[in-house]
């Protein structure tokens, strides 16, 4: 069996006498997309925020392409080869989606920062910058301030930047949070069409988008592992439907910092 891209073991961090992760033992397959579900509360914020190195653990180790990265911080896990997106939008609103892009690519590339003239100079980064376009279906949006975007649009840009650097690994936090069903399916479309290239974890609220895309489902309570099966086990699974899955709700953001 391959060794896992990603995997994480024993991994803990708690806030005061709160565990928000506990334990958590995770591995991930090299073009796997894994889902991440739970009710409000569960963990799954904390647990992306420790992989992506936002976060210190208590506890545990996590292991990346055969390399311990717990100790490394963000910015390091980055260049490693993790990418990452967030429940928030976190775009320059003011400049163009290609702008954006370009920034983006720029400072993957390694470029000292002087600004947006640099990477319009530079018709390699220029060039990048409207391939990732392109990949999530924004090449035609390309010259529009990124808040005359749609949200949904918005959403899509986040994901060419964080595919900037070439990430061996996507953390995807919330991805369909406020988009309209059209918005969503749209979204669920790229990540299909993403998926094998690049490796995927993916907290999701979105059940249709869960069970769309997941090769296999973790389902976090409380701070623990509940269970990780393919999404047709979870889906029979009686502990999954009586903690998760049977409730009315968890569609909404998480109230607690974990």
């Amino acid at each position: 069996m391959a060794e896992p891209l990603l995997s994480a073991e024993g991994l803990t961090k708690a806030y005061g006498g709160v565990r928000a992760c506990a334990e958590v033992e995770l591995a991930l397959a090299p073009g796997e997309l894994r889902a991440v579900i739970g009710p409000n509360g569960a963990g799954k914020t904390t647990l992306t925020g420790l992989l992506a190195g936002e976060l210190r653990p208590d506890a545990g180790r996590i292991r990346f392409a055969g390399r311990e990265i717990q100790g490394l911080d963000a910015a390091a896990r980055a260049r490693a080869g993790i990418g990452r997106s967030y429940q928030i939008t976190s775009l320059f609103p003011r400049f163009t989606a290609l702008e954006n892009a370009r920034l983006a690519v720029q400072v993957a590339s390694g470029h000292s920062f002087g600004f947006r003239r640099a990477a319009a100079r530079d018709r390699r980064l220029a060039a990048r910058a409207e391939a990732l376009l392109g990949e999530v279906g924004l090449e035609a949006r390309a010259a529009v301030p990124v808040g005359d975007l749609a949200h949904g649009e918005q959403r899509q840009l986040e994901i060419a930047l964080a595919l900037a650097g070439r990430p061996r690994l996507l953390l995807l936090d919330e991805p369909t949070a406020g988009m309209a069903p059209e918005e969503s399916r749209a979204m669920v479309a790229l990540l299909q069409r993403l998926r094998g290239g690049v490796t995927i974890l993916l907290v999701e609220h979105d059940m249709d988008a869960v069970f769309a895309l997941a090769d296999r489902i973790t389902v976090l309570v409380g701070g623990r592992v509940l269970a990780t099966d393919r999404p047709d086990a979870i889906r029979a699974n009686a502990e999954v439907q009586a903690a998760y899955l049977g409730q009315d709700g968890g569609d909404g953001a998480e109230t607690a910092p974990c």
